[in-house]
This record gives C-alpha cells, structure tokens and sequence, in this order.
C-alpha cells in the first residue's frame, strides 16, 4: 500500500509488545516516524525499533511512566528533540487488574486509574502543546464497558472515563483541526487480555462474538492506521468498537 503518513511523527505508548507494537510497526510502514514508548523493559523496545528500521522506516525508543506527569513532559521533549514535531499520539498504554469487588485494593485501583485515566488525559494535555495542526489523537477503551462482566468493574470504569474526555476534548482540540478518538477493542489474543484466564475461559469469551474468535492486533492496527490518517478528518469525539460483533 501506498506510504500516507510521510513526513509524519507518531507517539505509540506502550508499544514494546501486543497492540501497541503491531500499531506502531504499521505506522512506520505507512511512513510515519515512530517514538516506541515502553515503560520497563528496554530489550523489548528496542526490538521493535529494529525490526521496523530493518523494514526502511524510521525509529526511537523512550522510557517514560505515563502515571508520572514529569515522564510525560519528557516523553514529548524528546520527540520533539528527535523529530520537531508531532502529529499522531496513540494512547494504547494500559493495564488491566480484574478481581471481584470484595477483593479490589486501593492500590489495585489506584493504579489502573493512574495509567489508564491519568496517564491518558495528560498525554493529551501534551497533545495540546505540541501537535501540529490537523493531528490525530486515538485513545483506548474496551468493548467491555458496554458489558456487564463481574470482576472488571474497575477497569471498565476507567475506559469509561476515556471514552468522556475524548468526547468533550474535541471541541478543545477543534479550532487546531485536530481530531481526537477512541478505540474499543473486544478480546484481543494478547498478553493483557490471556494471563490469568483459563482456556474454559477464554473459549467462552471467544464465542462470544460474531465470528467466534479472539481478535488480533492487526485488527486493531488497521483502525488506528485510519483514524491516524487524512480520511478520517470529519471523524471526531467518537468511539469506536472493534469487537466483531461482540456487542
């Protein structure tokens, strides 16, 4: 397919394994530059810078805790060093604890809040300041929110959340043509989503849907590719469910 984000650079957080390095391989081969922000594990990051240097395209691995608004700052002050610009922020970092309401921590919550909400609405906040005219914002939530499934009350009410500020933000980020989204994948055949779950479990999950399967990033990818792109300019404050009919 033809290269239609030249020229442009993309922040992917969270893409040193799952969803986000297969989104951020696919912008790279649409000829995006690519930060690959990743959280712990350096090996893993660089990994993907390689391989996606190795396919023609252009790469940098950053370190940053998106819970941390300093690291954040960072995170932007480097691309922005590396690159000179901004124009595409996906906001895929995220974690998932799923215990019954009876077992949920303070600590439990307050870290899937800190990532997931805090992390994201302030990766915006950056957006703001930094991006180009006519970026692309995409934001993750998950399918789940529309469910009821016991055991992911706190993390579907952070999507939640997610799913709020992108809708009232795109009258802030507007004026600048700037679009801003959200992603709400069903079950993806990631690591986020298999650990812990037994294979009666996730069979069940799976036939859930349309088409009795788990979905796989490129999914996921193709839609972010979209929402990054110039045909998605009339798209905006939207969510939109990745599940194969799963609701």
């Amino acid at each position: 397919m033809q290269n239609n984000l030249a020229g442009k650079v993309a922040i992917v957080t969270g893409a040193s394994r799952g969803m986000g390095r297969e989104i951020a391989e696919e912008l790279a081969n649409k000829g995006a530059k690519v930060i690959v922000n990743y959280a712990s594990n350096p090996a893993k990051a660089e990994d993907v810078v390689s391989g996606i240097k190795q396919n023609g395209g252009e790469a940098l691995a950053v370190q940053a805790d998106i819970s941390q608004i300093a690291e954040l700052d960072m995170l932007f002050q480097k691309t922005i060093e590396a690159y000179g610009q901004l124009d595409i922020l996906v906001n895929n970092a995220g974690i998932m604890i799923t215990k019954p309401l009876a077992a949920m921590t303070e600590e439990d919550f307050d870290k899937q809040f800190a990532i997931n909400v805090k992390g994201t609405y302030f990766a915006c906040q950056q957006a703001f300041k930094h991006m180009n005219e006519n970026g692309r914002i995409i934001n993750f939530s998950t399918s789940v929110a529309g469910l009821m499934f016991p055991t992911y009350s706190v993390y579907a009410g952070t999507k939640g959340a997610v799913e709020q500020f992108t809708r009232q933000l795109a009258k802030e980020f507007g004026p600048k043509g700037i679009t801003i989204n959200t992603v709400a994948p069903g079950p993806v055949n990631t690591e986020l989503f298999t650990v812990g779950k037994s294979e009666e479990q996730i069979a069940a999950i799976r036939n859930m849907n349309a088409f009795g399967r788990l979905g796989d990033s490129e999914d996921i990818a193709s839609v972010v590719l979209f929402l990054a792109s110039e045909e998605s300019k009339w798209i905006t404050g939207q969510t939109v469910r990745i599940n194969g009919g799963l609701i």
